[in-house]
């Protein structure tokens, strides 16, 4: 199979793209893949390290503000997504793919919608239980709309045709648990792993910091806190400033996460957003306090993380209730009682979905 993989902005948009990529590499050895996505994005990254070839373009995403900046960037936005749709074409014309994959983001958009054009097998797939705007107006030109959630059909209207698949998860996180992994720390602490996404979030960032003061003053529990590339720097100043050292003791700080299947099977708990990372923690059996984003389209994150709390398989927090005190009692009563961990871990790991990667490869095979 020739198959070109659009999608990005962030790493819950690529790594379900890798995800199927490696699948189809797996039943089919001689297949062709290539991905697609902002330029200076966490694609072109994730993409080198995955060893696949990278189409990248200088794009943004639309201004939801009515001021003046904000009418401006998105009038640049849709122009910048007219040239890229043009370089596109003449990227297909050239190698000719079978099928074009959307995984959403407003990266996807370019390629996906000039393969429609050219009358190039295409599908999409949103892994959220609602669809962001990349996802509402491909669906309406592309041969196949796969969702993550039964409930998102009616949120995505006009679409030729809808696969219910479930949202993908790389078979290594799948597996993460039949192997031996080394520890993350080796005091036998029990231990928490914090990750905001990809590219960070300054605001619960700025809460982590007190939150690491707190690890480091009481030495009740490890924190392996995952800043983001772009927090990475002036965290750090500020833990120093606050007297924490980065990669002492029962405190660690980096900027992404690499061995994701080796974090979600030897963390006790994880402190997270609430996007593509659910479908991993899931995958893995990894109990998880969840603080979903507030900022994103439709208060997605939050949808998606109720699904779980109501399935007792994760305890959410919104920011407002996230201060660095109510964070800190929060994970410290949850690692101080291991059989509800472990309840949480079985039943995030009942909502997992393990025939999805067949299910995603035998629909683009029929398409």
């Amino acid at each position: 199979m020739k198959i070109v993989f659009a999608g990005g902005g962030t790493a819950g948009h690529v790594n379900p793209a890798l995800a199927v990529a490696g699948y189809i590499c797996k039943k089919e050895p001689d297949s062709q893949v290539w991905l697609s996505g902002g330029k200076g994005n966490i694609e072109e990254k994730l993409a080198a390290k995955a060893g696949y070839p990278i189409y990248t373009f200088p794009l943004k995403g639309l201004s939801r503000a009515k001021s003046l900046a904000g009418i401006k960037q998105t009038v640049q936005a849709l122009l910048d997504m007219q040239k890229a749709t043009g370089q596109c074409k003449k990227i297909l014309r050239d190698i000719q793919p079978d099928v074009v994959m959307g995984t959403g983001g407003y990266a996807s958009f370019p390629m996906v919608r000039a393969a429609a054009q050219l009358g190039i097998r295409t599908a999409v797939l949103e892994v959220n239980a609602t669809p962001g705007i990349a996802t509402k107006q491909l669906a309406k030109k592309v041969d196949c709309t796969m969702l993550s959630f039964a409930e998102t059909e009616k949120l995505v209207p006009g679409a030729k045709r809808y696969e219910l698949t479930g949202s993908p998860v790389r078979e290594e996180i799948l597996r993460c648990r039949e192997k031996e992994h080394a520890p993350l720390f080796d005091n036998g602490k029990p231990t928490l792993v914090c990750f905001w996404g990809s590219v960070g979030a300054k605001y619960m960032n700025e809460k982590m910091v007190e939150v690491a003061r707190l690890v480091a003053d009481r030495q009740q529990f490890n924190l392996l806190q995952v800043s983001g590339a772009g927090h990475y720097g002036w965290m750090k100043d500020a833990l120093t400033k606050a007297g924490i050292v980065a990669d002492k003791g029962n405190f660690r700080l980096t900027d992404y996460i690499y061995d994701m299947d080796r974090v979600l099977a030897t963390a006790d708990l994880v402190l997270c957003r609430a996007g593509g990372t659910l479908s991993e923690l899931c995958a893995a059996g990894t109990p998880a306090v969840v603080v979903p984003s507030p900022y994103v389209a439709e208060n997605h994150q939050e949808k998606n993380a109720r699904i779980l709390e109501a399935a007792g398989a994760v305890k959410v927090l919104t920011e407002k209730e996230s201060t660095p005190e109510s964070i800190y009692d929060t994970v410290w009563a949850l690692l101080q009682a291991p059989d509800t961990l472990a309840e949480m871990g079985k039943n995030a790991r009942a909502k997992a979905q393990p025939d999805v990667l067949e299910h995603i490869y035998q629909t683009l095979r029929n398409l």
